[in-house]
Protein backbone atom coordinates (compact mmCIF):
# COMPACT_ATOMS: atom_id res chain seq x y z
CA UNK A 1 0.00 0.00 0.00
CA UNK A 2 3.09 2.48 0.37
CA UNK A 3 1.70 3.31 -3.30
CA UNK A 4 -1.06 5.08 -1.66
CA UNK A 5 0.54 6.66 1.36
CA UNK A 6 3.69 7.88 -0.28
CA UNK A 7 1.54 10.22 -1.68
CA UNK A 8 -2.22 10.91 0.25
CA UNK A 9 0.31 11.20 3.73
CA UNK A 10 0.98 14.11 3.00
CA UNK A 11 -2.27 15.77 3.61
CA UNK A 12 -4.09 12.78 5.20
CA UNK A 13 -3.99 10.67 8.31
CA UNK A 14 -2.59 7.11 7.05
CA UNK A 15 -2.95 3.49 8.32
CA UNK A 16 -1.67 0.90 6.25
CA UNK A 17 -2.12 -2.62 8.45
CA UNK A 18 -1.02 -6.22 7.50
CA UNK A 19 -4.32 -7.97 7.34
CA UNK A 20 -3.98 -11.17 9.79
CA UNK A 21 -2.22 -13.73 7.94
CA UNK A 22 0.09 -11.28 5.69
CA UNK A 23 3.01 -9.28 6.46
CA UNK A 24 4.01 -8.69 9.77
CA UNK A 25 0.86 -9.95 10.83
CA UNK A 26 1.76 -13.42 12.00
CA UNK A 27 -0.90 -16.64 12.86
CA UNK A 28 -0.30 -19.64 14.45
CA UNK A 29 -3.83 -21.19 14.19
CA UNK A 30 -6.71 -21.02 11.04
CA UNK A 31 -8.84 -17.79 10.83
CA UNK A 32 -11.62 -16.72 8.31
CA UNK A 33 -11.55 -13.40 6.57
CA UNK A 34 -14.42 -11.44 8.80
CA UNK A 35 -11.61 -11.90 11.86
CA UNK A 36 -9.66 -9.66 9.86
CA UNK A 37 -12.67 -7.21 9.98
CA UNK A 38 -12.46 -7.26 14.20
CA UNK A 39 -9.17 -6.70 13.67
CA UNK A 40 -9.36 -3.37 11.65
CA UNK A 41 -12.37 -2.04 14.12
CA UNK A 42 -9.80 -2.91 17.25
CA UNK A 43 -7.29 -1.15 15.22
CA UNK A 44 -9.26 1.69 14.68
CA UNK A 45 -10.38 1.65 18.56
CA UNK A 46 -6.34 1.54 19.70
CA UNK A 47 -5.81 4.81 17.16
CA UNK A 48 -8.14 7.11 18.81
CA UNK A 49 -10.42 7.37 14.87
CA UNK A 50 -14.02 6.52 15.11
CA UNK A 51 -14.70 7.17 11.43
CA UNK A 52 -12.43 6.61 8.31
CA UNK A 53 -12.37 6.35 4.43
CA UNK A 54 -11.42 3.20 3.78
CA UNK A 55 -9.22 2.33 0.37
CA UNK A 56 -8.92 -1.36 -0.01
CA UNK A 57 -7.05 -2.93 -3.14
CA UNK A 58 -8.09 -6.59 -4.24
CA UNK A 59 -9.02 -8.57 -0.96
CA UNK A 60 -8.57 -5.01 0.70
CA UNK A 61 -11.55 -4.02 -1.45
CA UNK A 62 -13.75 -6.77 0.05
CA UNK A 63 -13.00 -5.84 3.31
CA UNK A 64 -13.43 -2.24 2.85
CA UNK A 65 -16.65 -3.20 1.75
CA UNK A 66 -17.64 -5.68 4.54
CA UNK A 67 -16.74 -3.19 6.80
CA UNK A 68 -19.07 -0.66 5.76
CA UNK A 69 -21.69 -3.10 6.10
CA UNK A 70 -20.88 -4.41 9.30
CA UNK A 71 -19.88 -0.97 10.91
CA UNK A 72 -21.21 1.64 8.79
CA UNK A 73 -20.96 3.67 11.82
CA UNK A 74 -17.00 3.44 11.33
CA UNK A 75 -16.99 4.18 7.69
CA UNK A 76 -17.11 7.78 5.98
CA UNK A 77 -16.74 6.20 2.20
CA UNK A 78 -14.76 3.75 0.23
CA UNK A 79 -12.06 4.12 -2.34
CA UNK A 80 -12.42 0.30 -4.20
CA UNK A 81 -9.38 -0.81 -6.67
CA UNK A 82 -9.44 -3.96 -8.85
CA UNK A 83 -12.11 -5.55 -6.00
CA UNK A 84 -15.91 -6.43 -6.27
CA UNK A 85 -18.47 -7.05 -4.52
CA UNK A 86 -18.99 -10.59 -6.56
CA UNK A 87 -15.82 -11.76 -7.72
CA UNK A 88 -15.07 -12.82 -11.07
CA UNK A 89 -11.85 -13.38 -13.18
CA UNK A 90 -11.00 -14.81 -16.30
CA UNK A 91 -7.56 -16.10 -15.66
CA UNK A 92 -6.54 -19.24 -18.10
CA UNK A 93 -5.07 -21.88 -15.89
CA UNK A 94 -1.28 -21.73 -15.37
CA UNK A 95 0.91 -23.65 -17.33
CA UNK A 96 4.10 -25.35 -16.01
CA UNK A 97 6.38 -22.83 -17.78
CA UNK A 98 4.79 -19.59 -16.91
CA UNK A 99 5.52 -21.09 -13.13
CA UNK A 100 9.21 -21.16 -14.57
CA UNK A 101 9.40 -17.95 -16.16
CA UNK A 102 7.46 -16.26 -13.30
CA UNK A 103 10.60 -18.05 -10.67
CA UNK A 104 13.27 -16.83 -12.82
CA UNK A 105 11.85 -13.71 -13.63
CA UNK A 106 11.30 -12.81 -9.89
CA UNK A 107 14.73 -13.68 -9.02
CA UNK A 108 16.02 -12.07 -12.04
CA UNK A 109 13.73 -9.01 -10.97
CA UNK A 110 15.34 -8.85 -7.56
CA UNK A 111 18.49 -9.09 -8.24
CA UNK A 112 18.06 -6.10 -11.26
CA UNK A 113 14.98 -4.63 -10.73
CA UNK A 114 13.68 -3.70 -14.27
CA UNK A 115 15.95 -5.49 -16.14
CA UNK A 116 15.07 -5.66 -19.57
CA UNK A 117 15.61 -9.51 -19.90
CA UNK A 118 12.48 -9.37 -17.07
CA UNK A 119 10.75 -6.86 -18.67
CA UNK A 120 10.78 -7.66 -22.47
CA UNK A 121 11.94 -11.45 -21.90
CA UNK A 122 10.69 -13.56 -18.96
CA UNK A 123 7.99 -11.19 -17.46
CA UNK A 124 5.53 -11.33 -20.42
CA UNK A 125 5.90 -15.15 -20.84
CA UNK A 126 5.04 -15.45 -16.88
CA UNK A 127 2.32 -15.27 -14.52
CA UNK A 128 2.84 -11.53 -14.63
CA UNK A 129 1.04 -11.82 -17.90
CA UNK A 130 -1.81 -11.63 -15.70
CA UNK A 131 -1.24 -8.95 -13.52
CA UNK A 132 0.49 -6.18 -15.39
CA UNK A 133 -0.41 -4.79 -19.25
CA UNK A 134 2.43 -2.59 -18.89
CA UNK A 135 5.96 -3.59 -18.26
CA UNK A 136 7.24 -0.65 -16.86
CA UNK A 137 10.62 -0.15 -15.01
CA UNK A 138 8.34 1.55 -11.89
CA UNK A 139 6.41 -1.61 -11.58
CA UNK A 140 9.10 -3.80 -11.77
CA UNK A 141 10.25 -2.46 -9.15
CA UNK A 142 7.20 -2.29 -6.64
CA UNK A 143 7.25 -6.04 -7.46
CA UNK A 144 10.84 -6.58 -6.51
CA UNK A 145 10.56 -4.04 -3.38
CA UNK A 146 7.16 -4.93 -2.07
CA UNK A 147 5.28 -7.62 -4.09
CA UNK A 148 8.02 -10.43 -4.24
CA UNK A 149 8.30 -9.84 -0.15
CA UNK A 150 4.65 -9.93 0.76
CA UNK A 151 3.98 -13.13 -1.30
CA UNK A 152 6.56 -14.81 0.53
CA UNK A 153 5.03 -13.65 4.26
CA UNK A 154 1.54 -14.60 3.03
CA UNK A 155 0.92 -17.33 4.90
CA UNK A 156 -0.98 -21.08 4.46
CA UNK A 157 -3.61 -19.63 6.93
CA UNK A 158 -4.16 -16.42 4.67
CA UNK A 159 -4.79 -18.35 1.65
CA UNK A 160 -7.12 -21.05 3.10
CA UNK A 161 -9.04 -17.90 4.39
CA UNK A 162 -8.97 -16.41 0.91
CA UNK A 163 -9.97 -19.83 -0.75
CA UNK A 164 -12.75 -20.58 1.38
CA UNK A 165 -14.83 -17.33 1.17
CA UNK A 166 -14.58 -18.10 -3.27
CA UNK A 167 -15.64 -21.56 -2.55
CA UNK A 168 -18.43 -20.56 -0.72
CA UNK A 169 -19.54 -17.77 -4.28
CA UNK A 170 -19.18 -15.01 -2.00
CA UNK A 171 -21.10 -12.35 -3.44
CA UNK A 172 -22.68 -8.88 -1.64
CA UNK A 173 -24.63 -7.09 -4.50
CA UNK A 174 -27.89 -7.52 -3.21
CA UNK A 175 -26.74 -5.58 0.27
CA UNK A 176 -24.58 -2.78 -1.31
CA UNK A 177 -27.54 -0.35 -1.26
CA UNK A 178 -27.08 -0.46 2.65
CA UNK A 179 -23.84 1.52 2.06
CA UNK A 180 -25.22 5.32 2.12
CA UNK A 181 -21.09 6.75 1.47
CA UNK A 182 -19.57 8.19 -1.30
CA UNK A 183 -17.19 5.58 -3.15
CA UNK A 184 -14.98 5.73 -5.89
CA UNK A 185 -14.48 2.48 -7.98
CA UNK A 186 -11.22 2.08 -9.92
CA UNK A 187 -10.34 -0.88 -12.55
CA UNK A 188 -8.18 -1.95 -14.79
CA UNK A 189 -9.87 -2.69 -18.25
CA UNK A 190 -7.74 -5.86 -18.71
CA UNK A 191 -8.00 -7.22 -15.66
CA UNK A 192 -7.53 -11.04 -15.02
CA UNK A 193 -7.87 -11.67 -11.55
CA UNK A 194 -11.12 -9.61 -10.69
CA UNK A 195 -12.41 -8.28 -14.22
CA UNK A 196 -13.74 -4.73 -14.76
CA UNK A 197 -17.07 -6.17 -15.33
CA UNK A 198 -17.48 -7.78 -11.78
CA UNK A 199 -15.76 -4.05 -10.25
CA UNK A 200 -18.46 -1.80 -12.69
CA UNK A 201 -21.22 -4.20 -11.68
CA UNK A 202 -20.07 -3.63 -7.98
CA UNK A 203 -20.24 0.22 -8.76
CA UNK A 204 -23.62 0.39 -10.21
CA UNK A 205 -25.30 -1.08 -7.43
CA UNK A 206 -23.67 1.70 -5.21
CA UNK A 207 -26.18 4.22 -3.92
CA UNK A 208 -23.42 7.06 -4.52
CA UNK A 209 -20.30 5.86 -6.25
CA UNK A 210 -18.69 6.91 -8.94
CA UNK A 211 -16.11 4.93 -11.35
CA UNK A 212 -13.29 4.75 -13.85
CA UNK A 213 -11.75 2.06 -16.09
CA UNK A 214 -8.03 2.52 -17.19
CA UNK A 215 -7.53 0.58 -20.57
CA UNK A 216 -4.24 -1.06 -20.94
CA UNK A 217 -4.17 -1.75 -16.64
CA UNK A 218 -4.53 -5.12 -15.03
CA UNK A 219 -4.85 -6.29 -11.66
CA UNK A 220 -1.68 -3.80 -10.58
CA UNK A 221 -3.18 -0.88 -11.93
CA UNK A 222 -1.80 0.96 -8.89
CA UNK A 223 1.84 0.01 -9.93
CA UNK A 224 1.56 0.63 -13.36
CA UNK A 225 -0.45 3.97 -13.56
CA UNK A 226 0.32 5.39 -9.82
CA UNK A 227 1.14 9.11 -11.54
CA UNK A 228 -2.68 8.89 -13.01
CA UNK A 229 -4.66 6.87 -10.71
CA UNK A 230 -3.41 8.82 -7.47
CA UNK A 231 -4.51 12.56 -9.34
CA UNK A 232 -7.80 11.06 -10.01
CA UNK A 233 -8.10 9.90 -6.22
CA UNK A 234 -6.56 12.96 -4.79
CA UNK A 235 -9.60 14.90 -7.11
CA UNK A 236 -11.96 12.93 -5.99
CA UNK A 237 -11.46 13.12 -2.38
CA UNK A 238 -11.28 17.42 -2.63
CA UNK A 239 -14.69 16.92 -3.94
CA UNK A 240 -15.92 15.23 -1.16
CA UNK A 241 -16.59 17.77 1.81
CA UNK A 242 -16.57 14.72 4.17
CA UNK A 243 -12.98 14.10 3.82
CA UNK A 244 -11.27 17.22 4.88
CA UNK A 245 -7.15 16.98 4.69
CA UNK A 246 -5.62 16.10 8.23
CA UNK A 247 -2.39 17.35 7.50
CA UNK A 248 -0.43 20.35 5.99
CA UNK A 249 0.93 19.52 1.94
Amino acid sequence: MAVFCERLSGRYQTLAPDLRGYGASRVKAPFSLTDSLQDLVTLLDQQGIDRSLVLGWSLGGILALELALRFPERVTGLILVATAARPVGNHPPPSWVEYVNTGLASLLNLAWPGHPWVRYGLGPRSLYRYLLRQHTPAAYARLAQEGFWAFLRTSPYAHRALNQAMVQGYNRLPDLGKIQVPCLVLCGAEDRHITAQASLETARHLPQAESRCYPNTAHLLPWEIPHQLLADIETWLERQAEFPPQKGP
